[in-house]
């Protein structure tokens, strides 16, 4: 059965009743068409495309026009060539059209006539089509030609049988092997209905081709669940752009009923649309989003769509988180009968997956109910399973949906033929409690704030619930704010509803400003607009800081109150103390520079070394600083009882670079004579042996080039035999891992690797730095794991048992990996060989290189340099532009650092630029090669962890659930096979374990704070510090081993 097929079997039996209604709403009569109207014209306009395409390979014809009343039989007539429509929104931006029409390689458009002018003023630059145009009634027919086509689907038998091989890689998403054979194929002349791309707001968007087979299925279990008859008067709510556009007209027409059609600029003024489709065309049945109901407002919901006197029957809400039920209570009218549906479905698995009615007594209840509504049963020819972080369907608990059905299957991008019963994961997160599914949020609404897991949109059902907020919004403003966008009649009771929220929300969800709004902004497909909400935030801030600095006492108090809102301080804390520091008040590298440009934008200016001054320095310094840029003629003074001790700051005043200093030592430790063997293990697969030349020759680490018994050997020879059978005694079978796609989520029913805590060691508060790994050549059981934390203390851990050796309490904060001194024993001594003034802060690792020997750093002045290791005096030097936070490393041919414009650099070692490879967020992430030097792994702020050759060529990619600061650890699997691994921790306090070669996800866990800390992994163990005060030491387990 083909959607075409439904409408004329409909049209058959009800030929002369109206099929469709178009109202302009300017004071001119409905325009209205039978079923006959509307198949014949349906049928002449297939007879034309027949004979003017020429159609070799997927048949697809673009359809760009506005809604109107031949809109349902120009799509009947392209469905009748049989051919797919392609809908081209006339009003979406320029680009996003025609990268939609050159990805689907479109060969075909139908364009209404008039927006013939729009759609060649738009797209003439961009498409290369011919002077083939032919006239059909209100349509021009065009043929378009690409240059450089990126796709093409008219595959050969070659590419054909490639493809299918492709498919079958991406096992995470299939449900069983046995099914492997049947496929679903494109390319089969009656196979495809219609084409659409998804929104694009968490990425690129991609491409659906959507069978028939995949939504008739949505069409015919509809119509029995609302009952639909030739009585029933639909509304087209959704552009043809958006898939549930397709349920409401083929809804409304394979059931003999009524469409009504109205021009998009009606759907914007609430008043006017309630008013045509409750008042003068009585609409019975009504699918929209959450949002697009919102926008009647309260007092109209209540008194004209959910009223008593309503004449509709069924309401369908979905595409959104559905409304609380207090909400949903303070909506309806007395007396008000309509069905409520709770509808969902991603646009991937073409178009509703599940449906639910809620229950009139529950809508007559007035018991407060804590749970969302949930999501219901599958409709029909539907699956719908729930997995959890490792792939695995669960019956109770949380976890991720995943949506099919042997024949629930649509192509996306540049799929051909797809296994019959493929899964597809929503990126939607849900808990199951009884048997019953509710929806949590989606992936990108799960946030970290303040240490804690918070769901956005809980926050929006709270404000909602308020009786003085008409509609609301919140977004996660760049990651770093929470902010709630409010329609209320009332401009006063910002404070009001601020100090509610504070009684209804735990702390960490308390948004961090309210912004009044007048209207929420919404896309073409009835959702909330968050990239509008975030221009109408910019906007507002920039307002706040419009104004003219009008002298010293303005800027010391709008620099007061951007600390405050960096920080997330309460904004009645009357003044910041004087002698406030940045990082001591909860500032971090991150939070800096977003201070630095908030600063920057305020005064209009850059401020040279300002960074360095935010994160070393009082805020009165930072004032003063700010103050001789932006008035430099200005006397500042400084007033010395407010300067900052901090040890960063204590610099000794001779300057002469390269000069040799020597100082006492303040406290004297007693080093042993004797001289220990050892290998040290840190971030970064980093390893250095010192006095174990046997020791690293029988793992197979020792080079020429780095004598065992010098310090130097930090040329960071990387991990390899660490974890072979020499050190971890018996080899293991090997784990079954499991197949995973490209988007790193593992499939159903395959072992794979598992973390579990081995022990957990508390060290009073966050544990930022990395840990330092310490093996005695002579005594492997001895070994230990050394680290420090924000409470002050250093620990030495015992690496196998987690039992404390030792803490000593030092002067400050610890937010560096520990140092081991070359005899072996940990000391610490103020003694300086040399020291160079290199202009800037550093705040990362230096890295030295044995051949050619050079010491590296890099600055917050964005400075990487190059520097003799034993005089100091500067080789070479290199500015990057933006601060450097990404410590360098070093490799027999390069030197790679991450910088903060999200930029991977590569440099030879006489500091000539080899490449570049951008990313879409900063790096802070600090490089790590794998063993043979070949490729290189870092994370980035975009979510993302990368491997790229040593030619700066992406290798892969992989998604993480949040920002990735911690430096990567490329490791060899501890069952003594081959395959080398690749550990990694992303700041929502997830631990990833890849397979290095392909970035396959193997494992993931889930620690209960953030995580800076970056992971070292040795033998079965990874040692990691998380930012709930405890170091943990994690077993990674194979699948035999569980």
């Amino acid at each position: 059965m083909t959607l075409q097929e439904l409408v004329h079997k409909a049209a058959s039996c009800y030929m002369d009743r109206v099929a469709v209604c178009f109202d302009e709403c300017n004071n001119q009569l409905p325009v209205y068409y039978t079923y006959k109207t509307v198949v014949n014209a349906a049928s002449e306009l297939s007879n034309f495309l027949l004979l003017h395409c020429d159609f070799q390979g997927i048949r697809e014809i673009g359809l760009y026009c506005q809604p109107g009343i031949d809109l349902p039989s120009w799509i009947l007539g392209i469905l009748q060539v049989p051919a797919a429509y392609v809908p081209i929104e006339p009003d979406s931006p320029p680009s996003l059209s025609t990268h939609f029409m050159k990805k689907c390689n479109l060969k075909y458009i139908l364009v209404e006539k008039k927006q013939i002018n729009k759609f060649k003023s738009f797209h003439e630059t961009l498409l290369n089509y011919d002077t083939f145009t032919v006239e059909h009634n209100d349509l021009v027919l065009f043929r378009l030609h690409w240059k450089n086509t990126e796709v093409n689907l008219m595959l050969n038998d070659g590419k054909e049988k490639y493809e299918k091989e492709k498919i079958k890689s991406i096992s995470s998403e299939h449900v069983n092997e046995e099914k492997a054979e049947e496929h679903m194929d494109l390319r089969l002349k009656h196979c495809l209905a219609y084409v659409l791309h998804t929104s694009g707001t968490t990425g690129i968007p991609k491409i659906v081709r959507v069978p028939h087979k995949c939504i008739v299925p949505n069409i015919q279990h509809f119509r029995v669940l609302f009952d639909i008859t030739q009585e029933d008067v639909l509304f087209l709510a959704s552009p043809l752009t958006f898939d549930p556009s397709v349920v409401e007209i083929f809804l409304a027409l394979s059931s003999g009923a009524s469409l009504l059609i109205v021009p998009t600029s009606v759907k914007l003024l609430p008043s006017k649309l309630a008013s045509v489709l409750f008042s003068h065309h009585r609409v019975t049945v009504l699918q929209a989003t959450p949002t697009l109901l919102r926008r009647f407002g309260s007092q109209l919901i209540k008194s004209t769509v959910l009223s008593a006197t309503t004449s509709l029957r069924v309401l369908a809400l979905g595409g959104e988180a559905f409304p609380s039920l207090t909400v949903l209570r303070s909506w309806r009218g007395e007396g008000n009968k309509t069905q409520i549906f709770n509808v969902y479905g991603i646009t991937e698995v073409s178009s509703w997956a599940t449906i639910y009615r809620i229950p009139e007594k529950t809508l007559n209840s007035t018991l407060k109910c804590e749970l969302p509504v949930q999501l219901g049963f599958p409709l029909l020819g539907t699956v719908v399973e729930v997995r959890d972080t490792n792939g695995f369907t669960i019956q109770e608990g949380s976890g991720q949906v995943f949506l099919g059905g042997r024949n629930r299957v649509c192509f996306l991008d540049d799929e051909v033929t797809v296994p019959l019963g493929t899964m597809r994961a929503t990126g939607d997160f849900v808990t199951v409690k009884d048997g019953e599914i509710f929806f949590l949020g989606r992936k990108d609404s799960q946030i970290k704030r303040h240490g804690k897991r918070l769901n956005i949109e809980l926050v929006q059902q709270v404000a909602e619930e308020l009786q003085q907020v008409e509609s609301c919004a919140v977004t996660w403003y760049n990651q770093e704010k929470l902010i709630l966008f409010m329609v209320s009649k009332d401009a006063s009771v910002k404070e009001y509803i601020f100090k509610e929220l504070q009684k209804y929300l735990p702390s960490h969800a308390v948004p961090d400003e309210l912004v009044l709004i007048d209207s929420l902004p919404f896309t073409s497909h009835g959702k909330i607009d968050v990239s509008e909400l975030n221009k109408i935030y910019l906007n507002y801030i920039n307002l706040k800081s419009e104004n003219k600095l009008s002298g010293k006492e303005d800027l010391w108090e709008k620099l007061q109150y951007l600390w405050k809102s960096t920080l997330n301080l309460p904004e009645d804390l009357l003044r910041v103390p004087d002698e406030s520091l940045f990082l001591n008040s909860g500032g971090d590298s991150l939070k800096s520079i977003r201070l630095l440009s908030e600063i920057e934008k305020l005064v209009g200016t850059s401020v040279p070394g300002l960074l360095e001054i935010i994160l070393s320095s009082s805020i009165l310094e930072i004032y003063n600083h700010i103050l001789q840029t932006v008035v430099p003629d200005e006397d500042v003074t400084f007033r010395k009882s407010c300067a900052t001790k901090r040890k960063l700051s204590d610099i000794n005043q001779e300057e002469a670079s390269g000069t040799s200093l020597h100082q006492k030592a303040i406290m004297t430790f007693t080093c042993h004579n004797e001289i220990n063997a050892f290998v040290v293990l840190s971030r970064g697969s980093q390893i250095l042996s010192l006095n174990s030349t046997r020791f690293l020759t029988k793992l197979g680490h020792c080079s020429s080039a780095c004598p065992s018994d010098s310090v130097s050997q930090t040329n960071i020879q990387n991990l390899k035999g660490l974890n072979s059978p020499v050190l971890i005694g018996k080899s293991k079978d090997p784990s079954c891992v499991a197949k995973v796609s490209e988007e790193g989520k593992p499939a159903i029913g395959t072992q794979k690797m598992e973390l579990h805590v081995r022990w957990r060691s508390d060290t009073g508060k966050c544990v930022d730095a990395s840990p330092l790994v310490v093996i005695p050549t002579f005594d492997k059981s001895s070994t230990t794991v050394y680290i420090g934390s924000h409470s002050h203390r250093m620990k030495a851990v015992d690496f196998y048992s987690g039992k404390v050796k030792w803490e000593q309490i030092l002067g400050d904060r610890i937010e560096s990996s520990a140092c081991v001194s070359k005899c072996g024993n940990f000391i610490v001594r103020k003694k300086c060989v040399w020291k160079s003034k290199c202009g800037g802060t550093v705040f990362s690792s230096p890295c030295l290189n044995l051949i050619p020997h050079h010491l590296y750093f890099a600055t917050l002045g964005g400075l990487l340099l190059a520097v003799n290791p034993a005089t100091g005096n500067v080789i070479w030097k290199h500015s990057c532009g933006k601060p450097l936070f990404s410590s360098p490393q070093c490799c027999s041919q390069y030197i790679c650092i991450g910088c903060v414009d999200g930029n991977l650099l590569c440099f030879t070692h006489f500091g000539e630029q080899v490449w570049q490879f951008s990313t879409s967020g900063p790096i802070f992430s600090s490089p790590c090669t794998s063993p043979s030097e070949q490729k290189i792994f870092f994370g980035s702020h975009d979510c993302f962890i990368y491997c790229c050759n040593m030619k700066g060529h992406l290798q892969w990619k992989f998604e993480t659930t949040s920002r990735v600061y911690a430096t990567p650890f490329a490791f060899h699997n501890y069952n003594g096979s081959n395959e080398m691994l690749l550990a990694a921790a992303s700041t929502d306090g997830k631990v990833w374990i890849l397979e290095s070669q392909s970035g396959q996800l193997q494992s993931v866990y889930e620690l209960p704070g953030e995580v800076f800390s970056s992971p070292v992994v040795l033998e079965s163990m990874l040692i990691i510090g998380c930012r709930d005060n405890y170091v943990y030491c994690l077993d990674l387990l194979g699948g035999n081993q569980k």
